[in-house]
């Protein structure tokens, strides 16, 4: 049964009153991959009346107040994307789809989603608890460079007139919460539980062993402040080895508690296991077309060890994997297979990263995620477990299941961490069994100048990654393309390294369809250094492409093919003085086209 989501649904349950009004950007999808679902669900099963408010009408009050004012407060997020990168592209070009939307509708949510939610409500109801979350509250939780203003922004908890903002998964943050309001206690006196961001007047109620951040009035003024600060956040993203951060606001103090603490597998299970519908609100009159890829996909893990600094991941989720057992995987496997739709195969198994199911090493269980150095990167950590022994047991079993006849596996095989493994059993039943046509990598780039920009491996693990691949495929006669994923534009890359990249794809004959511009979103190292044209990490400066147009050449010369991208490859080979790979031969990318001559 789906959570009330308007007026008449909730009177039909016989509720005066409920203990939460969960406000978000998506439409309402009741299914464990939507986040707003999870945090409902999890409330719902702890005793609490919780309605679902999807995509209100920010432009009436009408929406906002049919419930009327919940006994607990409101619980406000933009959603399962930041809204500012559901609306825009790199470009800065308005989306023409928006998949969490009836239909892929666009504009069924404002810009700064989060903000605008909270704002309205507390217009209308002043003294109600807000509580914001999601990733759109947890990416910009403290200030932050926004792309589309191209600007610093303060934390989104001083402009949405919050209360109280949950960083991170929240499932247990949120109960922790709610059992505390529950209890009388005042919305401003929950300033201990972790996984929160909160403010205060009072410079008495600062944790003793917090770290005290450059003002935002510092950091809006020094962009060498602003990667100072940066750099102090991103050592203290984890549960255990971090420390409390304080960011002032004037006389406002910003305070992140410590994150909260990995959850544990019997938890993990509990929650997917909840009774989600698996499915949109049948009140919808067009499907919404995020469910497509995830109906019948399994969550197995979250948190990342790779910690690429163009991906905000581990800001979010933190870097200690945490993973479901195996047999709830197949619990829930056989839930997908009673689905009338189910055709027999399972799309995903996996996560942020699908291999990574295991914890990276044995240390992270007491003293948790080391501060001064990555799991991955630059190279493997001495430390580092590889194993796909656990991971691989879940596949063997999904595919053991009546009805199962192929178990794909799409979320992402991180190419390193396979490499590792001295063990090759899982990379030949990778290419045996769980394989739809194609593979898709990052290999992201070909430079290892970038590459550490990018905190990726050196390119020449990959080339040990595609001969293994081409064999395996021979083994086991498949015809099982791999696709790389490539992005032009990362902070630290020239024109120079984008011809590189390209002379790199002409030799191996390669052509590549998609292309990811770099994009500055929120929370990542990578804009730190697009913003600042600094490296947080040692100060030392970057090159960063920002010219529209030479952006749009470091891209062309990834697809150096298209006929369309011609004069822009031809300009960036002659600007870099690179003449020779223009003409007949056989290293050419394109071919000296001779002026066009008009006939008088």
């Amino acid at each position: 049964m789906f959570l009330p989501i308007n007026k008449e649904e909730m009177n039909k349950r016989g509720w005066e009153q409920v203990d939460f009004v969960l406000v978000t950007g998506d439409a309402y999808v009741d299914h464990p991959s939507f986040g707003a679902a999870i945090i409902a669900r999890v409330l719902e099963a702890m005793g609490y009346l919780v309605a679902v408010l999807p995509q209100p009408n920010w432009r009436t009050k009408d929406d906002f107040l049919q419930f009327g004012r919940p006994r607990l407060g409101f619980l406000v997020t933009s959603g399962n994307i930041d809204s500012i990168v559901n609306h825009y592209a790199v470009s800065k070009r308005r989306r023409s789809k928006d998949y969490y939307s009836p239909g892929g509708k666009v504009g069924l949510r404002p810009d700064y989603a989060t903000t605008v939610y909270s704002q309205i409500i507390r217009q209308l109801f002043p003294d109600s608890p807000i509580i914001l979350g999601g990733i759109e509250a947890s990416l910009r939780r403290l200030a932050h460079y926004d792309y589309l203003q191209n600007r610093l922004l303060p934390s989104i908890l001083i402009e949405s007139q919050a209360d109280l903002l949950v960083y991170g998964m929240g499932e247990t943050t949120i109960v922790e919460i709610a059992d505390a309001l529950k209890s009388g206690l005042n919305i401003a006196d929950i300033i201990y539980v972790r996984g929160t961001v909160w403010k205060t007047t009072d410079f008495n109620r600062l944790p003793s062993d917090a770290i005290h951040l450059p003002s935002f009035a510092a950091v809006k003024k020094s962009k060498v402040s602003f990667a100072s600060s940066f750099k102090i956040q991103y050592n203290n993203t984890d549960a255990i080895a971090s420390k409390p951060l304080v960011e002032a606001y004037n006389d406002v103090m910003l305070v992140q508690n410590q994150a909260s603490l990995p959850i544990s597998r019997a938890y993990f299970d509990w929650v997917y296991e909840l009774p989600y519908e698996r499915h949109y609100h049948p009140g919808y009159q067009k499907p919404i077309p995020a469910i497509e890829e995830v109906k019948f996909s399994l969550i197995a893990n979250r948190g990342c060890m790779g910690s690429c600094s163009f991906c905000a991941l581990s800001f979010h989720q933190g870097r200690i994997i945490q993973s479901r057992s195996k047999e709830s995987l197949v619990w829930e496997a056989k839930q997908i297979i009673q689905d009338p739709e189910f055709k027999g195969y399972i799309h995903d198994v996996g996560g942020p990263t699908a291999n990574f199911y295991i914890k990276a090493c044995k240390k992270q269980e007491e003293q948790g995620a080391c501060v001064d150095k990555k799991c991955l990167s630059p190279s493997k950590c001495k430390n580092l477990i590889v194993s796909h022994q656990d991971y691989l047991a879940v596949l063997r079993s999904l595919r053991g299941l009546p009805k199962v006849k192929k178990v794909f596996i799409r979320s992402g095989i991180r190419y390193d961490y396979l490499m590792y493994d001295q063990d090759e059993t899982f990379f030949n039943e990778l290419v045996e069994h769980h394989i739809s046509g194609q593979l898709k990598v990052a290999p992201e780039h070909v430079s290892n100048r970038v590459l550490d920009y990018m905190q990726k491996p050196h390119i020449e693990l990959y080339h040990q990654f595609v001969r293994k691949y081409e064999k395996l495929n021979e083994k086991y006669h498949k015809k099982q393309f791999l696709v790389p994923y490539l992005m032009s534009s990362h902070p630290g890359s020239t024109l120079e390294d984008a011809i590189e990249l390209a002379e790199y794809l002409h030799k191996r004959h390669l052509r590549v369809e998609q292309v990811q511009d770099f994009y500055p979103t929120p929370g990542t190292l990578a804009t730190c250094m697009y913003y600042t044209e600094l490296d947080p990490r040692t100060m030392e400066a970057v090159y960063v492409e920002k010219n529209p147009h030479r952006k749009a050449m470091q891209r062309a010369l990834i697809q150096y093919r298209h006929p369309n991208n011609y004069q822009l490859v031809a300009e960036a080979l002659r600007l870099c003085r690179r003449e020779d790979l223009i003409g007949a031969k056989p290293q050419c990318l394109i071919k000296n086209k001779k002026p066009f001559k008009y006939r008088l």
